[in-house]
């Protein structure tokens, strides 16, 4: 009597997880968040797990969008730091600014918030620390496209043994198929890393082996309004098309590392450092639009994923 009562609960958690897998696996891993109780959910962690990534929209309310649009739009020092990166196409391309420190500014304290570095915690499984941002600028008619790659195919020849990393890309403007939104393979973070080389003036996964995952899983558009944020792990595959709207495509990622995995290479991105996160209100709160002092802009001789150029 006993044995039939365990297997029968042991058979509903089967089926229960069977029937989770087969749900996120099978559509797009989009949630509603409340601001008011913002919280991640096991089914959210589960989603992210096995499709790779989870969207959450309205992470950034109106009021926060409006105040870090216009600090972007208006500070010279981001649009001075940037580079230009072509896509092999005459006139096709598009400008990014990296920096390595999180800072004090309104793009800072974004990055260190609990809704964005929080969030990536719970989603990894413990403490993270601000690996870099970076704003990507594909301008209307001649933003360039991106090609297939994971992040930790070239993170991990930055000396980072395992791929506890993950990024928060936060959505500037809308992004749509029409001015080349993100588009990722769900489910390919469970492939494991994926040999990468050059393509053109960009490091990508090797096209033969992308051509056969192609066969086997979905590609997803990643359709976002301003203040919707794809939260995505560092093994799933993701590209971009060129902008051909006459809408510009701008975009606020942040990336961060487990801090139980150091890198044991010395690189121009940082090692473990304490992140200081700091609560959501922080963000209307932030005054300082303009004092990039400390973020550690990247120069393009420093970025090895690109042959990028001022």
């Amino acid at each position: 009597m006993m044995s039939r009562v365990l297997l029968s609960a042991a058979s509903k958690r089967l089926l229960f997880t069977t029937r989770l897998r087969i749900r996120t696996f099978s559509s797009i891993s989009s949630y509603h968040c409340s601001q008011t109780n913002f919280r991640i959910t096991d089914e959210m962690k589960a989603t992210f797990s096995f499709n790779g990534y989870v969207i959450l929209r309205h992470v950034l309310t109106l009021e926060e969008m409006v105040k870090l649009k216009e600090a972007i739009e208006q500070n010279g020092t981001l649009k001075s730091n940037s580079y230009y990166v072509g896509d092999g196409m005459e006139g096709r391309g598009s400008r990014l600014s990296i920096w390595c420190n999180p800072g004090h500014d309104i793009t800072g304290i974004v990055a260190r918030s609990e809704k964005i570095a929080g969030t990536m915690e719970q989603l990894l499984g413990g403490e993270v620390y601000h690996y870099h941002s970076k704003l990507i600028m594909k301008e209307a008619l001649t933003g360039g496209s991106f090609v297939w790659h994971q992040d930790y195919g070239y993170w991990y020849q930055n000396g980072c043994l395992f791929p506890d990393m993950g990024t928060a890309f936060i959505a500037i403007d809308r992004c749509d198929e029409d001015n080349g939104c993100l588009q990722v393979l769900r489910g390919s973070n469970r492939l494991g890393r994926i040999e990468h080389g050059r393509v053109g003036g960009q490091t990508g996964a090797d096209a033969n082996r992308v051509n056969e995952i192609l066969k086997h899983l979905p590609v997803d558009h990643v359709v976002l309004d301003p203040g919707d944020v794809l939260y995505f792990h560092c093994n799933l595959l993701h590209k971009s098309n060129r902008n051909e709207s006459q809408r510009r495509r701008w975009a606020l990622l942040s990336a961060y590392n487990r801090a139980s995995n150091d890198p044991f290479i010395r690189h121009p991105w940082p090692t473990y450092t304490p992140l200081n996160k700091v609560p959501n209100s922080a963000i209307l709160q932030c005054t300082n639009y303009t004092d990039m002092t400390g973020k550690g802009f990247v120069e393009p001789a420093m970025d090895k994923t690109v042959e990028g150029k001022r």
